[in-house]
C-alpha cells in the first residue's frame, strides 16, 4: 500500500468529472419501488486492505444493492458447497440482457454465469440448499464484514420485486423443469428477492467487497475463499459482472465489478481495496451511468486497473 495516496481528493475529483456526463440515464422502474429512488443521488467510498475507510458525497446513504447481492450469494455459495455449483451454472457471458430467457432451452436448462437473474436465481437455490436460510447468509456476512448491523432486506422493495417478477418466475419454474433447482421454486424466488432488496450504503459494500481484495480473507482474519477461488471469482465479475456490457466496463475501468439496478457498482481492487459507487440513473445495460463514469475516472487518473 502506498501511505501517501490522498484517496478522499480522488474520489471527489472522480466525483467532479462524472458530473460531466451528458446524459445520467434513468432510473429503473419495471420494479415501481425502485421508481422512487432520488435521481440526483451521488456517492463514492473505497476501502483499503490496510483498514482506511473514504467516503465522497451520499456515501453512507442506504440503497436497494440489488444485483450486487449476487456477488455475494456466489462467494458464500461456493464457500459452502465447492465448485460442484459450476455443474449447474456456466462462466460464460451472456451476450443477452441480464433478465433474457432465450438461451435457457438451447441449454437445457442451464444459465450461462451467476450474475444474469437466470444464474442468481440457481446460485440462490444451491445457498438455500446449503445454509437453509439464503438470504439470512448474505444479510448476516454484510453486516460482518461492514460491521453495520442495521443492513437489512427492504421489504417493501422486496414485495414490490415478488408482484412484478412474472420473468424470474418463468426462469425459475423453466430450470426447475431441467431439475436445476432443488428447492421449491416459491421459495428460491423469495430468497432471491429479499437479498436483492437488502439496503446498504458504499460505506457498507466497499467494506464488504474487501475478502476479494484480500484474496479471500474476511475482515476477522479467517479465510472465505482460497486465493485461487477469490482469483476465479474476481476473473468472473470482470466478463460477467455487469450484464452485456462488461466488454465495455472493462475497456473504461480495468477492474472486476458487480451492478445492480439500484444504481450501485461494487469494483474491486485485488491487493489494494474496494471501491464502491452509487448513482441511480441508468443505462440501457442496467449500470449506473454515474457510476460507470466515476470509475472510469478513478482508474484512468491512478492506473489502478488489473491489466
Amino acid at each position: 500500500m502506498d501511505d501517501v495516496v490522498d484517496y478522499q481528493q480522488l474520489l471527489e475529483d472522480a466525483m467532479d468529472t462524472a458530473r460531466g456526463v451528458p446524459d445520467r440515464g434513468r432510473v429503473a422502474d419495471y420494479i415501481p419501488a425502485l421508481a422512487a429512488a432520488d435521481p440526483a443521488a451521488f456517492g463514492m467510498a473505497i476501502a483499503t486492505v490496510d483498514g482506511g475507510v473514504y467516503g465522497a458525497g451520499d456515501w453512507e446513504r442506504p440503497f436497494s444493492i440489488q444485483s450486487v447481492s449476487k456477488l455475494f450469494t456466489l462467494a458464500l455459495a461456493l464457500a459452502e458447497g465447492g465448485e460442484g455449483l459450476w455443474g449447474g451454472v456456466g462462466r460464460e457471458p451472456s451476450g443477452n440482457p441480464f433478465n433474457s430467457l432465450v438461451q435457457l432451452e438451447s441449454e437445457q436448462g442451464i444459465p450461462r454465469n451467476p450474475f444474469i437473474n437466470a444464474g442468481a436465481l440457481v446460485v440462490t437455490d444451491r445457498l438455500l440448499e446449503l445454509t437453509g436460510d439464503a438470504v439470512g447468509a448474505v444479510r448476516d456476512f454484510l453486516r460482518a464484514e461492514s460491521g453495520n448491523p442495521e443492513v437489512a432486506a427492504d421489504d417493501a422493495v422486496a414485495a414490490s420485486e415478488a408482484r412484478h417478477g412474472h420473468r424470474n418466475a418463468a426462469m425459475a419454474h423453466f430450470m426447475a423443469s431441467y431439475g436445476n433447482l432443488r428447492n421449491p421454486v416459491d421459495s428460491v424466488l423469495a430468497h432471491y428477492y429479499a437479498h436483492c432488496a437488502i439496503a446498504a450504503s458504499c460505506r457498507d459494500l466497499a467494506l464488504a467487497g474487501l475478502f476479494l481484495a484480500r484474496h479471500g480473507v474476511r475482515v476477522d482474519g479467517t479465510r472465505l475463499l482460497s486465493r485461487s477461488e477469490a482469483k476465479r471469482i474476481n476473473a468472473v465479475l470482470l466478463t460477467c459482472g455487469t450484464y452485456d456490457a462488461a466488454g465495455e466496463f472493462a475497456y473504461r475501468v480495468g477492474l472486476p465489478g458487480k451492478s445492480g439496478v439500484g444504481g450501485g457498482v461494487l469494483a474491486v481492487l485485488p491487493g489494494r481495496g474496494a471501491v464502491c459507487v452509487w448513482g441511480p440513473g441508468l443505462d440501457a445495460a442496467g449500470n449506473s451511468v454515474l457510476g460507470v463514469a466515476a470509475l472510469d475516472a478513478l482508474t484512468t487518473a491512478t492506473g489502478w486497473s488489473i491489466f
